[in-house]
């Protein structure tokens, strides 16, 4: 089982950019799904992006979807990362990468078994 520690975040003005990065323990991350998750304050975790094992094909969450965020991995690294830019004060919030052993880039947090610490991430306007 993989061990997952994101780093990146921080303080950014709106408009601004930043690149989260997610580690990965072990020497079978690229058999894993990746997927990044957020939480702002007293809303619930929701899905943001997720990347799938073998084919790589990706999938975003409906906040995200007009293209400002991108989800890679370079499985050579056992890194995943999220690039975000056009940042909005929106996007402020905790955000988690987590592993999953589905073979599709799948949105459901239920699939995902190892999580990382997370990393805040905050938009200032």
């Amino acid at each position: 089982q993989v061990q997952l520690v994101e780093s990146g975040g921080g303080l950014v003005q709106a408009g601004g950019s930043l690149r989260l990065s997610c580690a990965a323990s072990g020497r079978t991350f690229s058999s894993y799904t990746m997927g990044w998750f957020r939480q702002a304050p007293g809303k619930e975790r929701e899905f943001v992006a997720a990347i799938a094992s073998s084919s790589g094909n990706t999938y975003y969450g409906d906040s995200v979807k007009e293209g400002r965020f991108t989800i890679s991995r370079d499985n050579a690294k056992n890194t995943a990362y999220l690039q975000m830019s056009s940042l909005k004060p929106e996007d402020t919030a905790v955000y988690f990468c987590a592993a999953s052993r589905i073979l599709w880039a799948t949105t459901v947090q239920g699939h995902y078994d190892t999580w990382g610490q997370g990393t805040q991430v905050t938009v200032s306007s």
